[in-house]
């Protein structure tokens, strides 16, 4: 577990269910795992994403300002064959992101990805499908100063794409790790991701500041992964 206390807050609401007569109105509303901080350090975190179209390589390292050969090398992709950024990856193929996680404004979040909008673009779409919803269509409007997230945008726009992510002093039950941002599917449980990632549900309770195992569809937990891959591209997500 880690040496630091989160705050389990919500963040933002993304839909509720309207009953007939005489019922109430019940929201439902994804939360995120905060880990408050006060110094300017950074260090190195994950995010995990899921494509929402075939990309290449390139334009997945694009998507979040991160260092190609760092994009393959967290994800176990052979980096040795040439025109290897032109790789495709496929739709839906799940990715390990390396990011570099800062102290803003007294927690921790990333605030390094800058995306350029397309014709069409919203920003509930860039939120939900374009980061998959590692950020929310408020968090982006309060990030950029928008007044009115119902004007349409300027096609070609850079919007600043505040993504959340986690440190913990690097380490969890005093061995070494990466804290990756993972945002539960509808098929998820908390036993289910603790099994996937070679961890235990009290660490992911106690990691998330959770009061039961019940999570639901759009949170965001912080997931610690073996300091196994902390050497495998810190140093090159710090070169980007």
């Amino acid at each position: 577990m880690p040496n630091q206390t989160p705050i389990s807050l919500y963040v933002f609401t993304t839909s509720c269910f309207f009953c007939v007569l005489f019922s109430n109105v019940i929201p439902v509303t994804p939360k995120s795992t905060i880990e408050p901080c006060s110094n300017s350090d950074s260090c190195n975190a994950v995010l995990g994403y899921t494509l929402y179209s075939d990309l290449k390589v390139s334009e997945v390292a694009s998507l979040f300002q991160t260092d190609p050969v760092a994009l393959l090398t967290a994800n176990a992709i052979d980096i040795s064959y040439t025109d290897v950024e032109n790789h495709i990856l496929p739709s839906q193929l799940f990715l390990k992101i390396p990011i570099l996680c800062s102290c803003v404004d007294g927690i921790r979040k990333s605030v390094a990805t800058r995306y350029k909008t397309r014709p069409s673009d919203t920003l509930a779409a860039i939120a939900a499908s374009v980061y998959g919803g590692l950020v929310s269509a408020d968090q982006i409007k309060e990030a950029n100063s928008i007044s009115d997230p119902s004007a349409p945008l300027d096609v070609g726009q850079t919007l600043v794409v505040p993504l959340p992510c986690a440190c913990f002093n690097g380490t969890d039950n005093n061995l070494p790790a990466i804290y990756m941002s993972y945002v539960v599917e509808p098929v998820d449980s908390l036993a289910g991701i603790a099994a996937r990632y070679l961890t235990t549900v009290t660490d992911l309770m106690t990691v998330n500041a959770l009061g039961s195992t019940a999570i639901k569809a759009g949170d965001i937990l912080a997931i610690p992964l073996s300091g196994k891959i902390t050497t495998t591209f810190c140093i090159l997500v710090s070169r980007v």
